[in-house]
């Protein structure tokens, strides 16, 4: 099985709950949602060639033609591991689950928990790699950045992640409304309230604007109303100068 994929490398997890923590990073191309904020290329079929570092943390890479297969991809991941040790392999993209069969291909050959960064809306993909998946880091998606509500998408994708190491996200920016974060909030305290849920300010990126600092610890807030765990965290690999 083979697939296109954008880039492998070694990095700092800059998101969430495993922050700071050492990982490889498989991107893979496509996503089914198209985010306002989003800073990926990731159209299908637009990377002829998988950039791959060549010795974890040099940034330093090869041009290696796509499509790669999954025998490969967990070989340049055993690799880096090896040089380095890491803590996980984190499946990202674009949207990751889009490549549900390659991902248990890959995991099969590979030495390190598995850890899937989501936009929560594919549970049938999902239920296929719960054999396999360790972490889940879950993003909720607000309607005031895409072009279709996902509520009941995000519903039944918890419902199945939350039997794992699950996190759920929310990126909070300036045109976030009261009525849409609530609702999310809302949705979460019905079907996983013991879960971690990290409110991260959005990185300013295209047209989207940061939200206020009064903005964000109103947000904060609310979700510690409903929720037992409620952290405000940023993108901070982009403040250290990691991919």
């Amino acid at each position: 099985m083979k697939e296109n994929l954008i880039e492998i490398f070694s990095s700092i997890q800059g998101e969430g709950k495993y922050v700071g923590c050492r990982q490889v990073f498989v991107r893979l191309e496509g996503c089914n949602l198209d985010c306002t904020y989003c800073d990926t290329e990731n159209a299908p079929g637009s990377h002829p060639t998988c950039e791959v570092e060549t010795y974890a943390g040099s940034r330093e890479f090869a041009s290696l033609p796509n499509p790669r297969s999954a025998e490969q991809v967990a070989m340049e991941i055993n690799r880096l591991c090896k040089e380095v040790p890491h803590q996980a392999v984190s499946f990202t993209g674009g949207e990751p689950l889009l490549h549900a069969e390659f991902i248990r291909e890959v995991a099969k050959e590979v030495e390190v928990p598995i850890f899937l960064e989501t936009n929560g809306t594919l549970h049938k993909q999902l239920k296929s790699l719960m054999d396999v998946a360790d972490i889940i880091s879950m993003d909720i998606k607000l309607p005031s950045i895409v072009s279709q509500p996902q509520w009941e998408a995000h519903k039944k994708f918890i419902e199945v992640a939350k039997a794992k190491d699950l996190y759920i996200k929310l990126v909070v920016a300036d045109e976030t409304t009261e009525e849409e974060f609530r609702k999310a909030i809302d949705l979460v305290a019905e079907t996983a309230p013991e879960t971690l849920f990290i409110i991260q300010p959005v990185t300013p990126y295209g047209g989207c604007k940061a939200a206020s600092p009064e903005k964000i610890l109103m947000c904060q807030n609310y979700a510690l109303t409903k929720l037992k765990d409620v952290r405000v965290i940023p993108q901070t690999h982009k403040m250290i100068g990691q991919i």
